[in-house]
Parts: C-alpha cells; sequence; structure tokens
C-alpha cells in the first residue's frame, strides 16, 4: 500500500476509488472497501482511497472538538489491511472546500485516471455539499468514469457511523464500539515516566503519552490488551484522575498494569485495546484498600479477556 500526503506526485490510470474521512474503518467502511478492491482486482487494476485530515467538521467550525478514532498514519495501515492499493490523504482546508464537486472530480481524474467512484447512499461532496449521488452520476458521464452507489451497512436499524462509535467510546461503552469496529479500540503512545505510585504498590504501570485529539474512553477501569514490541500482553489500565491521591494530574492518565510483564518501558513505543469497563474510578480510604482493589481488577481482567484468546 502507497500512502500520499496530496496529489502533487500521483499520476495513476483506470484507479477505482472511493472518498471520505473513513476515520476508525469500521464494519461499515469495512463493506465498502470490501466491494471496492474486489471489483478492482478482478480487473487488475487499482483501488484508492481518498480521505482528508483535519476532518472537514473541524475545518468548517462545525466540529471543534470532534476527536479522532484513528491517526492518519493508523487509518491509511487499516485501509491497507483492507486491500488497497494506494491511500491518499489530502489535507482539508477551506480551500479545498471551496472547490465544486466537478473541479474535485476534475482534480481526482487529472491525478488518478478515476475509472470507478464507489460511495454510500448518502455522500455528497464539493462546495456546499452539492456533489450528492445525482451530481456525482452527471460529472461522471463527462469525465468518464461510473459511478456505484452502496446501501448503507445497519447494527439493528443503526446505521454504523464513526459519530456513533465515538459517543460510545466516550460513555465507556467499548465492547459494544468493537461490535461497530470490527475489533478492539486502541489507543497508543510512549510510555513517560509517572511518579512511581504503581511500583511501590506492587502494581508497576506504563504511563501512556496519547495523542491529545484522539477519542478516549470514559474515566474508570478496563480490561486491556497491551502491545509490547509485537506481542499482546494482558492488562489492567486505569484512565482517570486517581482521586485517591492529592496530587490530581491536569488530563486524564492513561497507566496500564501488564499482568505478566517484566522490564523497562520508558521510551517505548505500545498499544492498548480496549476489551471491556469494569468500573469506575473510586477514592479509597485507605492505600490497603486500593491494593486489595487492584488485586480483584486483575483477576477480573483476566477473566474477561480469557475470552479473547
Amino acid at each position: 500500500m502507497q500512502h500520499f500526503q496530496s496529489l502533487d506526485t500521483v499520476q495513476l490510470n483506470d484507479t477505482w476509488i472511493t472518498i471520505g474521512s473513513f476515520d476508525g474503518v469500521h464494519l461499515g467502511h469495512q463493506q465498502i472497501l470490501k466491494q471496492l478492491t474486489r471489483q478492482a482486482q478482478a480487473r487488475q487494476q487499482p483501488a484508492a482511497v481518498v480521505t482528508f485530515f483535519p476532518h472537514p467538521a473541524v475545518v468548517l467550525g462545525k466540529g471543534a472538538s470532534v476527536g479522532y478514532l484513528t491517526t492518519p498514519e493508523e487509518r491509511a495501515g487499516l485501509l491497507g489491511e483492507a486491500g488497497v492499493d494506494v491511500v491518499v490523504t489530502l489535507p482539508f482546508t477551506r480551500g479545498l472546500a471551496a472547490l465544486s464537486a466537478l473541479e474535485f472530480m476534475q482534480l481526482l481524474s487529472n491525478h488518478l485516471g478515476v475509472r470507478h467512484l464507489l460511495v454510500g447512499y448518502d455522500f455528497a461532496l464539493g462546495r456546499g455539499r452539492e456533489g450528492n449521488v445525482e451530481r456525482l452520476r452527471e460529472i461522471g458521464q463527462e469525465l468518464g468514469y461510473e459511478l456505484e452507489v452502496i446501501s448503507v451497512v445497519t447494527t439493528g436499524d443503526t446505521p454504523i457511523s464513526s459519530s456513533q462509535i465515538r459517543r460510545l467510546i466516550r460513555a465507556g461503552e467499548v465492547r459494544d464500539a468493537a461490535r461497530l469496529l470490527g475489533r478492539n479500540y486502541y489507543v497508543d503512545g510512549k510510555v513517560v515516566h509517572g511518579d512511581g505510585r504503581g511500583k511501590a504498590l506492587g502494581f508497576p504501570t506504563a504511563n501512556l503519552d496519547y495523542w491529545s485529539e484522539r477519542v478516549m474512553p470514559a474515566n474508570g477501569v478496563y480490561a486491556t490488551w497491551t502491545w509490547v514490541d509485537g506481542v499482546r500482553h494482558p492488562s489492567v489500565s486505569n484512565l482517570g484522575l486517581r482521586p485517591t491521591f492529592d496530587v490530581v494530574p491536569e488530563a486524564p492518565r492513561l497507566e496500564a498494569y501488564i499482568i505478566d510483564y517484566s522490564g523497562d518501558l520508558y521510551g517505548k513505543s505500545v498499544g492498548l485495546e480496549f476489551a471491556a469497563y469494569l468500573r469506575p474510578e473510586l477514592r479509597f480510604n485507605s492505600v490497603d484498600d486500593l491494593i486489595e482493589q487492584m488485586h480483584r481488577d486483575t483477576q477480573k481482567s483476566l477473566e474477561v479477556l480469557e475470552y479473547e484468546r
């Protein structure tokens, strides 16, 4: 998979493409990608995704705190795993937003040689979202591409969407989010020095410096998997302000106790999969009470994770 941050150096022919934010690359996205890549591969033609960063809603002032389920690099990697040959992550600017649907599709056609465009039933692009399905079909007749519309992918009666998944994660409902994503929600970061309290209590934790723009679960304790050097370890993680202690951090801290791991993690990049919410953050009357609860959390996390092995 090739990942480009602009169209300047891209020159393809007879490309099958889809366009969208694709944040999270959830099951709804995956259905579109499956159809796109299967048809493109059958014709031995490239399958491409054109996506954007920052999110258009942020640039246009419609979602200043929209939050992201994936970084642009993670998103491109997931798209590649889905069989996409080329990912173009365009910087979304007000200038780009001002292009008409025809101007934008001409730009894509000049660099990607668009042969086939696949979109969702409610898709629209261009200035004022004037490039709806009907308009894109008209433009396709002019520019020489075919338009294919895929029906909505639902869970029950509800369409699967990135915004729905964001709401679930922010509510701590990570299991429900995983059902829509097709995998556990994932957060990564570099391990940084904390205050050493976990180690002093017999539960050394890895403190993750995570991306500030990423959607984070509700504060609480979670059963998690921690990835270290490509190996997945069972863990129990706390996200929050640690109310038992006097010093309250300015932002929620993410700390993982990796149950079967020993070694120096400082400076390493590790990843966390959120498997299940265990309990809210609590304030304990004594350190002994906290330690007793941490033992219970560890056991509960192992029980939960056993079903995912």
